[in-house]
């Protein structure tokens, strides 16, 4: 099995993050993004797209980094998937708000404070206030979700906590951690997750 990414990737995180959690290894081919890599032909025929992460398994290739989370919990391995079918309906709900509502912003900010200046380009204040207004907007959403619950779907650990996971990881690589802070909620959930052995793993690079 093999990762073709980047350990700098909220989309990579996420897919070694799954594994971390079934237990399983993969090998890592780091994609070198700041060389434009992920364009060249050799990766154009792995993602058409030109971006990562894809997964190598058993002679096929697969790529978006949910889908590919969930083809990880369908193998051998500690459960992702509630058995409970409201559960795993808000498991799927909150993997959705998680990719149209909280990375959206969270990529707006890292485009705007790491990958302009790398550039040469000037930093848009306007658009980053804007970004974490937005990112405000949907944590608030989320802390009151979690004010009762431990997970995103409930009281067990699933592919909706992973699917965030990495964002919030980017959080805090931005030095954006003081929107997590008053949200008790979110702090909490954020406590629990990061405090996991398998996500220290993957943060670790």
């Amino acid at each position: 099995m093999r990762i073709y990414g980047h350990p700098g990737s909220i989309c990579t995180n996420r897919v070694l993050f799954a594994l971390a959690e079934k237990g399983l290894e993969a090998e890592l081919v780091r994609v070198d993004l700041a060389t434009g890599e992920h364009r060249a032909a050799a990766h154009l025929a792995r993602h058409p797209f030109g971006v990562i992460p894809v997964l190598e398994d058993d002679g096929g290739l697969l790529y978006e980094s949910r889908a590919i989370m969930r083809y990880i919990a369908d193998l051998a391995g500690p459960r992702l998937v509630p058995e409970a079918t409201r559960a795993r309906a808000e498991m799927e709900q909150w993997i959705s708000v998680e990719q149209s509502y909280v990375a959206p912003p969270v990529s707006a900010i890292l485009q705007q404070k790491f990958l302009a200046p790398a550039r040469g380009l000037p930093i848009d204040l306007a658009a980053v206030d804007a970004a974490r207004a937005q990112l405000a907007t949907a944590l608030d959403v989320l802390d009151r979700a979690l004010a009762n619950r431990p997970y995103l779907a409930g009281d067990t650990f699933s592919l909706a906590d992973i699917s965030l996971a990495p964002v919030f990881g980017m959080i805090h690589v931005l030095a954006e951690q003081a929107v997590v802070a008053p949200r008790q909620g979110v702090a909490a959930w954020w406590e629990r997750v990061s405090s996991r052995p398998t996500w220290a793993r993957v943060a670790a690079g």
